[in-house]
């Protein structure tokens, strides 16, 4: 495996050749080459930043074929794997990836394992989706790589979860790998069986795909007794960052194999380190079918360096606190009501299980309905009081519904993501 660079200036000098070289790929490719005419490889320190952000909204424009014909830089017959874009369209494109691509894929992956202290000989547990999204296939190989055993159990769509349940109980797993969402709705699941899964084996969780607050990580920690561990990736690229032990909330970037930038949403100009701002990525070794060149993810992030330690073999690396996703609201009688707040919110509410928001057209009104779980041992008044906390905290009174436990569980079950909030009004 690639070990990370053990100072600064190799850094440095790692990310200069690779800007050059990735660089040098973008101007093969029909819709990036154009625009780079201009730019000086023997100058890059100076021209960088005067290369055009590549934005979604471009991808947007192009058909599948043109992506394929305009955008990347070798032919289909090279590729040895197809990666599903992460939503860049309504039709989602295929990335090629190279053996070569792969292989560093592979070792993006590999770090994670590394930077959570996980051992040869562990045993992990992975309930990433598996499919046409690379993250479930590319865990579990890393693993094996790394010297662990892995059960490819996917999502509750490819191994039902209560049998995904029954199998931690039975091969007793040391890591559990999935996104967050489906991490609770086990968790959730296993209060409704009576399973304490606090008194298993899973010591830590590692969670990608979808954003981490620090009540929804609290809440993980508590139900599995387990540490939590956020990583984060792009399928333009591979994995590119992971929390260690040390660094939490904030991620270890891998800044030898991608080059980041954090520059202004509106500007595109470079801020400072510590300052918010939206993350630009340029993959330096999986590129060698799709050329990402600066490529906006759409992330919010801060960025800070830190000085080298021999003791820390990533302290060379950059540190990444990923500060907010792009994400949804509800807007009912002039009211925002921020999902990821809310969601927040109610995980922080230590007498409900689970829950799912709706809005519904209900007499010809908008009402904002709370379907609640609560936990077995719940004192009564739950819904009232829940109700109460917040029509004071939204300034909106909700329709709380309280449901048998497992009720929910049910409904995610064949969902990769727990569909928590849904707008079903009416629109006439």
């Amino acid at each position: 495996m690639l070990l990370p660079p053990a100072s600064a200036a190799e850094l440095s000098a790692l990310q200069l050749a690779g800007r050059r070289e990735a660089l040098e790929k973008a101007r093969r490719s029909k819709l990036l080459g154009p625009r780079l005419g201009s730019i000086r490889s023997e100058r890059l320190e100076d021209d960088w930043t005067k290369i055009p952000l590549l934005t979604k909204e471009e991808l947007r424009e192009l058909s599948p074929q043109q992506f394929l014909s305009e955008f990347c830089i070798a032919p289909p017959s090279t590729v040895t794997e197809w990666w599903r874009s992460g939503g860049v369209t309504g039709k989602p494109l295929f990335y090629g990836r190279s053996r070569q691509d792969l292989h560093h894929t592979h070792e993006t992956f590999q770090r994670v394992w590394l930077a959570i202290g996980a051992r040869p000989g562990e045993s992990v547990h992975v309930s990433f989706p598996l499919g046409i999204h690379p993250v479930g296939q590319i865990t579990v190989r890393a693993a094996q790589k790394h010297g662990m055993s892995a059960l490819w159990a996917g999502a509750g769509n490819s191994t039902p979860s209560e049998l995904q349940l029954e199998l931690i109980q039975t091969l007793k797993p040391t890591i559990w790998a999935g996104m967050s969402s489906y991490c609770l709705h086990l968790a959730n699941l296993a209060e409704a069986k009576g399973i304490d899964l606090a008194r298993l084996t899973v010591r830590k969780i590692v969670v990608s795909a979808e954003q981490l607050t620090e009540a929804k990580r609290a809440k993980i920690a508590r139900t599995w007794g387990a540490e939590v561990y956020d990583c984060l990736g792009m399928t333009e690229g591979g994995m590119m960052m992971a929390e260690g032990a040390a660094t939490r909330p904030s991620m270890i970037a891998f800044a030898d194999m991608f080059y980041f930038e954090v520059v202004d949403e509106r500007s595109g100009e470079p801020v400072a380190d510590g300052t918010p701002g939206s993350l630009v990525v340029t993959p330096l070794c999986t590129n060698n079918v799709t050329p990402f060149l600066r490529w906006k993810s759409g992330d919010y992030v801060t960025l800070s360096r830190r000085e080298p330690d021999p003791a820390d073999p990533f302290s060379a690396l950059p540190l990444i606190r990923h500060a907010h996703r792009t994400s949804g609201f509800f807007k009912i009688r002039g009211i925002n009501v921020n999902h990821t707040e809310f969601e927040d919110f109610m995980f922080n509410v230590p007498e409900i299980a689970d829950f799912r928001a709706e809005l519904v057209t209900s007499a010809d009104q908008e009402v904002f309905r709370v379907i609640i779980e609560v936990k077995r041992d719940a004192p009564s008044g739950v819904a009232a009081q829940l109700a109460s906390t917040v029509k004071q905290r939204y300034e909106l009174t909700p329709e709380v519904v309280l449901q048998p436990t497992g009720t929910l569980a049910k409904e995610f079950e064949s969902s990769v993501k727990a569909p928590r909030f849904t707008d079903r009004r009416s629109v006439s």
